[in-house]
């Protein structure tokens, strides 16, 4: 990838287009991410920046994690991120990466990880159909039958059962760059991106853009 940034989901808003159109738009604290570590071909055998990003009390972080912001003389931080970069020439170890990268009309994928939902059934969790809902029925929301009896004799794998849901990590593509807020670091980004409200997201630029 070219670009990639690190950044907090704000939440949900609505902006007006100049053509008057509503659009709804999802707000997203973006960087500075400051570089720690850089890796190139010739060292590590691909080029990679190694970020961090978002506040933090010095007390919660561990002594590994100080002594990787002490080498790079960088203030410690809550988030630290590996970014594979196409070209890392123009990045050293202190610079900083802003919400400039991105421009608007810019064409993004947003890395994150979901909403938990715990423990759920079949029907919310795989939108399966309920049973009869007649006092005499007695199957409302139960995963149904679970296969052959003699043979195989087993349940088959992939079968769609009740279990834990949410909490994993997703990548939207193709989301499109609505206002850059330059003196905030804030992106507003078309639409929904995943997570709930202060979880971390990975935006860099789309691998496949219309």
């Amino acid at each position: 990838m070219k670009k990639a940034i690190l950044a907090k989901k704000i939440g949900m808003t609505q902006i007006f287009l100049e053509d008057g159109k509503l659009l709804p738009v999802t707000v997203v604290e973006a960087g500075p991410c400051v570089v720690i570590q850089k890796k190139t071909v010739e060292t590590d055998g691909y080029n990679a920046v190694k970020v961090a990003f978002g506040e933090i009390r010095e007390k919660l972080v561990n002594k590994a994690k100080k002594g990787e912001f002490a080498k790079a003389n960088v203030e410690v931080k809550r988030y630290i991120r590996e970014l594979r970069l196409d070209d890392v020439s123009n990045l050293n170890v202190g610079d900083e990466i802003k919400v400039d990268v991105f421009a608007e009309g810019d064409t993004i994928d947003a890395s994150g990880v979901t909403k938990g939902h715990g423990f759920q059934g079949v029907i919310k969790r795989h939108g399966a159909h309920r049973g009869p809902m007649g006092h005499g029925s007695m199957y409302h929301r139960r995963p149904g039958s679970m296969g052959p009896t003699s043979s195989p004799g087993r349940v088959f794998k992939g079968k769609k059962l009740p279990g834990h849901m949410g909490v994993n990590n997703v990548t939207i593509l193709n989301l499109n760059v609505v206002k850059v807020d330059v003196d905030k670091n804030l992106l507003f980004i078309k639409g929904s991106v995943p997570g709930i409200k202060g979880s971390l997201l990975c935006l860099r630029d789309s691998v496949k853009s219309k």
